[in-house]
This record gives structure tokens, C-alpha cells and sequence, in this order.
């Protein structure tokens, strides 16, 4: 998280510059697209010209079976000459051919662009993750991010691949096609052209109403991946809560809109083809009528006519095909904006110019807290004025009715958060002065909710440390009292644990201990990591607990203070400021706010 007092404007992947303000508009989102497209420019223009070329091949086809009808009409009347039908026969076999081949490479070559870039793509989003702060996930769904990741991306990535390449080829026809037309007859092209002008102008005027509706249907689809990730992760919660029926009701909710916006929007693309087919059989009517008229004036041939209705076509599906393009660039319009405006959120400071290091292996372990001072708004100040001292060795506990401010105090000291005024010092040297990773390469993290991946229990517990051996594996195991239980496991240590594998809460936890026994480093964070056990789990996890702590300074913070009574030191937390410290013994003696904290919840057996 950035410091709240220093201002920069937002960087994109790889240092790329990227508009501060969120992209509004076709036009902005286009914009930050193309600009991300910058290293594939040169793949593009070439397959930009090879469309070109091809789409060329194309346009001349016509004026040389034109040519050809012309001979056959003539031979009809008289001698045939093959030789030379033969010559315009073969010509025109060349450049169909070339046209299908370049066509085939600039396919291949989009084709390459768009997996190129929708990897980078995934992969600058994944990256800007880790740069995120925590307040950004506060404030966001999962859903809607993995959203980000996964639809808006293939939304882009398939309008790249499907589109860009027939758009160019589309105008290059078009374009083509017309200026074919006047050279062949001036009258036959009006005619087409102004058969064809209502196709234009309701396209343009479906265009410009139909943009929120694409817009609006990434957000919804966002939207519904949210919800669903929230009621599949907390099923059993809605289910005991009996919350099936508000869940549906939401789902529905969340459904119908991204129903009617989808339906709109797919309609409206849906209308192009039909539209663009009824203008284009127009136009052969329109062509016919007035060709025949002019044929029998003798201002034209019939190889005209013929290459006129060929021409037609050429420049009939291209506008549709343009049209189809139009709205598939105003879905990759609205994921455009979706995924920018993420790539585009604030990061945390970057720290690459902090060169201080702790050595894991020389760390004393001695921690200070010099009037700490934050809040996550700026105008609420959560921790007010947090002053303490923890020695090397030591377990410090922090207790405190909820909302106190103990989880906010451990976020501090990882760093996940910054703080507004004050200092957290670790041996001497601020916590300002290292850089996140080497702070977290300090502390072992114990939470309540146990994070266990897909994989086996042995992948598990070495998570992200190298050169670990199984004796390693086995020995932390049997400390925290674990190993019977795992080689009671199909395949011990090499079970694969899954979503639908049955392990306890407890199980889980002592999997994590586990986990910190082989990180080793010399602090340590216990965040309730007691409280979803139950009793007799808890003195389980509890004695596990106890051998992760010897020799290490200790955080730990538990709203059972029964678990924290041979703590060195107690801090007790109140609106985000220490009202007492000491021992449990001495705390109990001064029968203050810890006395009757701990009194309430043992008042029966005291």
C-alpha cells in the first residue's frame, strides 16, 4: 500500500504509462488497447499488409472474369478463342490461390498475436495482484477480479483473433470493390452505393445506442462470478442459515440483469447480419434492373453485368462483416475498460531501492513500537498512539474485545499495511527502511482460517522453501504431534489433499504448524489460531503451538485467555490504544479491564 502522503500517477505493466483516469468510452478503451498492443505492432502491420494484399487478389478477380465472360460472349457469336479464356482462366486460379494462402499466413500470424497477448495479458494481471494492497481486495469480490482475469481477457483475446484480420480485409474489399465499381461503370456503382446508404445510417445509429449495453453485460457477468465464488466458499454457512432462498433471490437478481443486458446486446449484434444480408439482396436487385437498362444502351457488356454482381457481393459482405466487427469491438470495448481500469489500480510503493537486509540467522529478535498511529481512512484513525517494547525471546499476547485494533497491529508489522505516523522498529533498523518480502521472510504466520492448497500433504507443509528433505518433513510432523495421523493416509506423506478431502479443522491447522516449523524464522504470529477447534483439539494444537514458539519472539493474539496465560507480556487493547500490560498474574492483581475480561469468561470456575 502506498504511502497516504505521497502522490504518483499509476504505472502499468512493464513501466508502461496508463491513463490515471478510469477509461469511459469506446474511444479511451480502444485507446489504452492499442497502446498494450505496441510490441506486436510489427506482426500486425504484417499481417495487416498480407490481408491487404490478399483482399487485392480478390478485387481484381472480377474485372478478369469479366474479361472472360466477354470472350466466352464473343465466341458465342463467332470463333472461340480458348487460348485466351485459358490465360484468364489461369490468371485467375494465381491469384485466388495467393489470396487463400496470404489469408491462411495473416490468420496464423493473428492467431500467434492474440495468445501472445492475452498471455501477457494474464500475466501483468497476475503480477499487478501482488502489487495490490490489501484495500483493494477489501473493497472487491474475488469473483469479480477472477472475472477480470478469465472473461474479460477471452473477450479481448477472441475479438483480436476474430476480428482485427477480417476487419482489415473487410475494408480493404470494400474499399476495393468501390473503386473497382466506378472503373467498370459509374452508373451500376451509384447505384449500388446508394442501396446501400440505409444500411449505413442504421448501423451507425445502432451502434451509438447499443455500447452500455455491452458495458453492462461485463459488469453483470462480474458481478454474477462474485456471487457465486461468495455462496459456493460459505455453502455450508447459507445452508445452516437457511439463506438458500436470499441466495437465489440475489443469484436472480444479479441473473436478470445481465439477462436483459446480454439479450439487448446480442440482439442488436444479431440484427447486423440480417440488415446487411436485406441491403446487399437489394443491391444485386437495384444492379440488375439498372445494368440491364444500360446494357441495352450499349454502354456496357455483360462481362460487366457479371463482374458488377460479383463486385456487389464484395462490397455487401464486407459491410457486414465491418458491422459484426463494430459490435464485437464494443464487448472488448467494455472488458477493455475492465481490465485496464485493474491494471490501472494504485500498487503499493515500489521498494526496489531498499537495499537493507536482516540476516534470519544473526536476528536478535527485539521489536519496538514508537507511537504507531493508522487507520484504513484517512479521516478514521483506528490506532491512535500504540507504543511497546518485545524483547528477544519473548511471547507477547494481545487481547482485547473486538474491533480493538490486535489483527490491525499484526497487519502493520507485516507490512501489509503502512502506517500513518510512528515507527515499528525490528533490531534497530525501521521497518520503512526493508522491504516487504524481507519482512516476510521473518515471521512464521499461524492464522484462524488454515490455507491449504490442492496437492500433497508433504508439498503442503514445504510450501515455497527449497532444498527441504523428508527427514526434515517427518521430524516437524511428529513435533507438532501430526505424523501418526498422516501415515493413516492412503498414501502418507504423498496424499493428495483436495477440496472434497475429509480433514479436520484441527488437522489442517497443525498441517500449517508444520508448515512454520520447517519455515524456521525467529517471529512469530499466532492470529487466533485456536478458535475453530474445538477444546480437545485446542490443547492438541496448543502443545503444537508451544514447541513453534520456544525460541522465537512470539505474537500471539486469542480471545480464549486461557490459552495465553504463561505469556511473558499481555498488552490489552482498547479503541486502538494499550490500557494495561504485564503478566496474566500481575494483570489479574490490578483487577482491571484484563481481570474482568478473563473473569467473564471463567467466572464459573473461579
Amino acid at each position: 500500500m502506498e504511502n497516504r502522503n505521497v502522490k504518483r500517477p499509476p504505472r502499468g505493466p512493464h513501466g508502461m504509462n496508463m491513463t490515471s483516469e478510469k477509461p469511459n468510452n469506446f474511444k479511451q478503451a480502444m485507446s489504452d488497447l492499442i497502446k498494450y498492443c505496441k510490441p506486436y505492432y510489427i506482426a500486425i502491420i504484417i499481417s495487416t499488409v498480407l490481408a491487404t494484399v490478399g483482399s487485392i487478389c480478390s478485387i481484381i478477380g472480377p474485372n478478369k472474369l469479366s474479361d472472360m465472360a466477354d470472350e466466352i460472349t464473343k465466341g458465342l457469336m463467332g470463333k472461340m478463342d480458348f487460348n485466351t479464356i485459358k490465360s484468364i482462366a489461369l490468371l485467375l486460379l494465381i491469384l485466388y490461390i495467393t489470396s487463400v494462402i496470404f489469408n491462411y499466413i495473416n490468420g496464423f500470424i493473428m492467431a500467434t498475436v492474440t495468445n501472445k497477448f492475452t498471455k501477457r495479458l494474464r500475466n501483468d494481471i497476475s503480477i499487478k495482484i501482488n502489487k495490490l494492497p490489501l484495500k483493494y481486495f477489501d473493497k472487491n469480490s474475488y469473483g469479480d477480479t477472477l472475472s477480470r482475469v478469465t472473461n474479460d481477457v477471452d473477450t479481448i483475446g477472441q475479438t483480436m483473433n476474430n476480428s482485427v484480420g477480417m476487419l482489415v480485409s473487410s475494408i480493404t474489399l470494400f474499399l476495393g470493390s468501390v473503386l473497382m465499381m466506378f472503373i467498370t461503370n459509374w452508373i451500376m456503382a451509384l447505384t449500388a452505393i446508394a442501396s446501400t446508404i440505409i444500411g449505413f445510417v442504421l448501423m451507425f445509429i445502432i451502434l451509438s445506442k447499443s455500447q452500455k449495453y455491452f458495458t453492462q453485460q461485463q459488469e453483470e457477468l462480474g458481478n454474477i462470478n462474485g456471487h457465486i465464488e461468495e455462496m459456493y466458499s460459505g455453502h455450508n454457512v447459507v445452508r445452516v442459515y437457511n439463506g438458500v432462498r436470499e441466495s437465489n433471490k440475489k443469484f436472480d437478481e444479479i441473473n436478470d440483469r445481465l439477462y436483459n443486458s446480454a439479450r439487448k446486446s446480442q440482439f442488436i449484434s444479431g440484427m447486423m447480419q440480417p440488415i446487411m444480408m436485406f441491403i446487399g439482396n437489394f443491391g444485386y436487385l437495384a444492379v440488375c434492373i439498372v445494368g440491364a437498362m444500360v446494357v441495352i444502351k450499349g454502354k456496357t457488356t455483360i462481362g460487366s453485368i457479371v463482374a458488377f454482381m460479383v463486385y456487389v457481393r464484395l462490397f455487401t459482405n464486407p459491410l457486414s462483416t465491418i458491422a459484426q466487427s463494430a459490435t464485437q469491438f464494443q464487448s472488448t470495448a467494455a472488458a477493455s475498460e475492465r481490465a485496464f481500469e485493474f491494471l490501472n489500480e494504485e500498487e503499493m510503493i515500489d521498494e526496489s531501492n531498499k537495499k537493507k537486509k536482516l540476516s534470519k540467522s544473526k536476528i536478535k529478535g527485539n521489536i519496538e513500537f514508537k507511537n504507531v498511529k493508522f487507520g484504513y481512512e484517512p479521516d478514521k484513525t483506528i490506532i491512535k498512539d500504540f507504543s511497546a517494547k518485545v524483547k528477544s525471546g519473548q511471547k507477547i499476547a494481545i487481547v482485547g474485545p473486538t474491533g480493538a485494533g490486535k489483527t490491525t497491529m499484526v497487519n502493520l508489522l507485516m507490512k501489509f499495511y503502512d502506517i500513518n505516523e510512528g515507527d515499528i522498529i525490528i533490531d534497530g533498523v525501521s521497518i520503512k527502511e526493508l522491504t516487504r518480502e524481507q519482512i516476510h521472510e521473518l515471521f512464521i504466520m499461524v492464522l484462524q482460517d488454515t490455507w491449504l492448497f490442492n496437492g500433497t500433504i508433504k508439498e503442503n507443509i514445504v510450501y515455497n522453501k527449497e532444498n527441504v528433505s523428508d527427514k526434515e518433513v517427518v521430524d516437524a510432523c511428529k513435533t507438532v504431534g501430526i505424523d501418526h495421523f498422516i501415515r493413516t493416509m492412503p498414501h502418507g506423506y504423498d496424499s493428495v489433499i483436495s477440496d472434497s478431502e475429509s480433514i479436520s479443522v484441527g488437522q489442517k491447522q497443525l498441517i500449517t504448524i508444520a508448515r512454520g516449523m520447517i519455515k524456521d524464522a525467529p517471529f512469530l504470529i499466532l492470529d487466533e489460531a485456536t478458535s475453530s477447534v474445538d477444546t480437545r483439539t485446542e490443547e492438541t494444537v496448543q502443545k503444537a503451538m508451544d514447541k513453534l514458539t520456544k525460541g522465537r519472539t512470539s505474537f500471539i493474539i486469542a480471545h480464549r485467555l486461557s490459552t495465553i496465560k504463561n505469556a511473558d507480556l499481555i498488552l490489552v487493547m482498547k479503541d486502538g490504544n494499550i490500557i494495561e500490560q504485564g503478566n496474566h498474574k500481575q494483570l489479574l492483581n490490578k483487577k482491571g479491564f484484563y481481570a474482568d475480561l478473563y473473569n467473564s469468561q471463567f467466572e464459573k470456575t473461579m
